[in-house]
């Protein structure tokens, strides 16, 4: 399938790093505020919508890499 013009992915691996893994106890503070954060978008407002995707994709994947580090993986 072919991509728009404008596409723009929220994470390229090849241009940008990978967040460093923290604790768990933080990665999960993160989570809790970023999902406080989401609650209060307007999902009318693009720019709202597309902070919140990548405040929301960052940290995902910070969860990810820290509970990936906790259990060997990765």
């Amino acid at each position: 399938m072919d991509q728009p013009a404008t596409y723009n992915p929220l994470f390229d691996p090849a241009r940008d790093p990978a967040p460093k893994p923290c604790t768990v106890d933080l990665a999960l503070a993160m989570a809790r505020e970023a999902l406080a954060d989401c609650a209060t978008k307007n999902v009318h407002a693009r720019s709202q919508m597309i902070s919140a995707a990548a405040g929301l994709h960052f940290t995902l994947h910070q969860l990810v890499i820290v509970l990936d580090a906790e259990r060997g993986e990765g």
